[in-house]
């Protein structure tokens, strides 16, 4: 099925950057930026208009990338989102005629959740990998915890985005009901109108190091 293997996917990656793009042109640079610093999946946010021609461009260029769209807020972007080929699509909350339209459209769709109800509305169209936004303003992983519990024999996964960086990733990434984090400082709008493509690879190296330490952590107490 097209949505486990996706979110295998991006579950294998760990770190998803989350991007808003400015100008077309900077997808593929960009891409190959994260790609170089070891970041697989990338998500670029329906906030400019630039998003989807830029996905377009990553995925005539840089077809290794993992690359969808976020900010998915209507069924005409649904459309969109599949027409220009986006690997998965994810929303900031949970819309029940977007969430049917990605169903409809076959397209791996993780919506926003922040509330137990946020959950079980999803789990109405048996979504099991959701977006945990805002995750910090929220409250962070302890309120994670106490929300997902009641739902934790379902085997749902959450991606956490939102106050989430390279100082507290880490305690993300080790906990058990998190199947990858979302981050947006890996490239910045601003470094990336800048062109700043070291900066990005650089941002890149340190998170997926972060990662790499939180799953070998993990290999190793599990022996």
């Amino acid at each position: 099925m097209e949505n486990e293997r996706i979110f295998a996917q991006l579950t294998a990656a760990g770190v998803v950057a989350v991007l808003v793009l400015d100008r077309e042109e900077d997808g593929p640079p960009v891409a190959e930026a994260l790609l170089a610093g070891g970041v697989t999946a990338m998500e670029l946010t329906l906030r400019t208009p630039a998003a989807l021609g830029a996905l377009r461009a990553i995925r005539r260029q840089v077809p290794e990338m993992l690359a969808g769209i976020g900010t998915v807020l209507n069924t005409t972007q649904v459309a969109a989102v599949v027409e220009a080929g986006g690997a998965f699509g994810v929303s900031p909350g949970v819309n029940s005629r977007v969430i049917e339209a990605a169903l409809s459209a076959r397209l791996p769709f993780a919506p926003g959740i922040c509330t137990p109800s946020d959950i079980e509305h999803a789990l109405e169209y048996d979504l099991r990998l959701l977006k945990f936004f805002p995750a910090e303003a929220c409250g962070g992983l302890k309120y994670l915890h106490n929300i997902a519990a009641p739902y934790a024999h379902l085997g749902l996964r959450y991606v956490p985005l939102g106050g989430v960086g390279l100082g507290n990733m880490g305690s993300y990434l080790a906990d058990a009901h998190v199947a990858a984090i979302g981050g947006s400082w890996l490239a910045a709008r601003e470094t990336i109108r800048d062109r700043r493509w070291s900066d990005i690879t650089e941002a890149a190296r340190a998170a997926i190091a972060q990662r790499d330490f939180i799953r070998n952590a993990q290999a190793d107490s599990s022996l």
